[in-house]
């Protein structure tokens, strides 16, 4: 048994035993932590694993391999007894969590995603091998090196359009506007996951800076930018972090301790079995001169929240937006037999002030802690206070210092939510039959583009009446010059026009005063400590 189970069980049993060292496994519910058994029952289903994996390896009608079931079922079933966030990665995803985290892969550098069955373009990016083929959002991929992909899945296309660097990849489209497919021959190439995606001036003196995760270039990315912009000549910064999902810590760590003070606390985490890690701000010349807005929404987790928190905590940003996800856990990713991997829960992480910010999982199926509908709590027994006194809650994720979510009238949200892409879809038409998509620089949708939409969203069957046109007019200009840009210009700059038009930049922008004066005391507060130091 031993050599039959050796490839697939190997994993199974190094899961195990960093569980063990972790102290993560505990007694299970009404046994008394007292007792002892962990152990020996830990033992006891370890053996009774291996029993059944040696009847699926001896029976089952197909080679069990590492995308099979007892990957897919096993490992991730167990793991998800202790923790929603631990997780098991197979060949596939461990290599896509790899690129994730070096801010590269090698193929064609477009984004696709699932529409009415088929998989289309989203947005090839600029300067890429797609961008320069001429592949446009949209289009609907066909074929991939003579596969036809009508029975594959968007993830399985994304595949097959990656490969290594400077080979080629023959790719067919169906292009709206044109009879017959469109054929494209393109060579791979490296293709940079910028995870700063934006850095730019939204106001004389103000700079506007998303950051959509933490990889391994993250910090870089931002000190390339800040100096790109002239960081001397920021009067104030807005970071957005909505949506981010966290990544790596020790990058979140480096972009945090920018805008501290050196050796301030940035976060610090402990297990079980691990003591207090503590880390510290490395400081910068510049980073401490400027008022800071930080937009946040409940997709904002993990190293996210420890920048914003952090922030927060040390009264250096102004927190705007919804409250984060709650993600106060920190995984070690372990690299496992069969190019398979496993991110482990090992540690608590704390923001500055103290507190832990993780969201209660103990009664919520793992999909709603997802995906469901969250309430925004706090831990009444969890109280801290930020360095100037200000009450901070810990127990469901870093609440925002002032509120704003983004709210649609009832004909925007007939445009936008009820799953019907219009803006994106009436782009695809409109530019289909043009055999050069290339738009005049300083372009804007003018009454004739409007009226063509007012067409096009008629025959959508989008109830409306002129009064709605009339007042949703300047809105819809914005959609249309944000969604056209992609294709008469590039993904990033109608990603620039996106930041121009976002009601909650604007709010930022309001909201800069708050982030001044939460400066100033912080100011006031450093001049009074070393004061005190110096007497004493």
């Amino acid at each position: 048994m031993a050599r039959r189970l050796q490839p697939l069980l190997f994993p199974i049993l190094v899961i195990v035993f960093c569980a063990l060292a972790a102290g993560v496994f505990g007694p299970g519910p009404g046994v008394s932590a007292a007792s002892a058994g962990p152990e020996e029952e830990l033992k006891a289903s370890l053996k009774q694993f291996t029993k059944v994996y040696d009847l699926v390896e001896d029976n089952f009608a197909d080679k069990v391999t590492a995308d099979k079931g007892v990957y897919k079922g096993s490992i991730p079933g167990m793991l998800r007894t202790l923790d929603p966030h631990s997780n098991f990665f197979d060949p596939k995803e461990y290599r896509g969590l790899r690129d994730d985290q070096q801010g590269h892969y090698y193929g064609v550098g477009m984004s696709v995603g699932p529409r009415n069955g088929k998989t289309i373009v989203i947005a090839p990016f600029g300067g890429s091998p797609a961008y320069k083929a001429g592949l446009r959002p949209g289009d609907t991929i066909l074929e991939v090196d003579d596969k036809r992909t009508d029975n594959l899945s968007t993830p399985e296309i994304a595949d097959l359009l990656k490969g290594p660097r400077g080979t080629p990849v023959h790719v067919v489209v169906a292009r709206e506007g044109v009879d017959k497919p469109v054929h494209f021959h393109i060579i791979r190439d490296e293709i940079p996951r910028y995870s700063v995606e934006q850095a730019l001036w939204v106001r004389p003196g103000i700079a506007f800076m998303h950051i959509n995760a933490f990889n391994e270039t993250t910090s870089q990315e931002m000190e390339d930018n800040l100096k790109r912009l002239g960081e001397g000549n920021i009067k104030g910064l807005i970071i957005d972090l909505r949506d981010n999902p966290g990544g790596i810590l020790n990058e979140g760590v480096a972009v945090t301790g920018h805008f501290l003070r050196k050796g301030e606390l940035v976060v610090s985490h402990r297990g079980r079995n691990s003591e207090e890690k503590p880390y510290l701000a490395r400081g910068s010349s510049l980073g401490q001169n400027y008022p800071i807005v930080v937009l946040v929404n409940a997709y904002s987790a993990s190293a996210a929240e420890i920048v914003a928190g952090a922030l927060q905590d040390h009264d250096r940003g102004w927190i705007l937006g919804q409250t984060t996800f709650g993600k106060g856990l920190v995984q070690t990713v372990y690299t496992l037999s069969d190019n398979t991997g496993l991110a482990l829960t090992t540690a608590h992480y704390y923001t500055p002030s103290g507190r832990l910010i993780q969201r209660d999982y103990s009664n919520i199926s793992f999909l709603d802690y997802y995906y469901g509908k969250r309430t925004e709590t706090k831990n009444p027994l969890d109280v801290k206070s930020t360095d100037s006194g200000r009450t901070v809650y810990g127990g469901g994720g870093i609440a925002p210092d002032e509120k704003f979510e983004l709210k649609l009238n009832d004909f925007q949200k007939s445009l936008f939510l009820k799953d019907r892409y219009i803006f994106f879809t009436f782009s695809a038409k409109w530019f289909g039959a043009r055999t050069q998509a290339q738009l005049p620089n300083g372009w804007e949708p003018d009454d004739n583009v409007l009226n063509e939409f007012k067409e096009y969203v008629h025959k959508q069957d989008v109830n409306f009446t002129e009064a709605d046109w009339t007042v949703n007019r300047t809105w819809m200009m914005q959609q249309l010059k944000r969604e056209m840009y992609a294709t008469g210009f590039s993904f990033e700059e109608s990603q620039k026009v996106a930041v121009q038009v976002d009601p909650m930049v604007a709010k930022a922008l309001e909201s800069m005063p708050q982030a001044k004066a939460l400066l100033e005391k912080s100011k006031k507060l450093i001049v009074q400590r070393t004061f005190r130091d110096d007497r004493q």
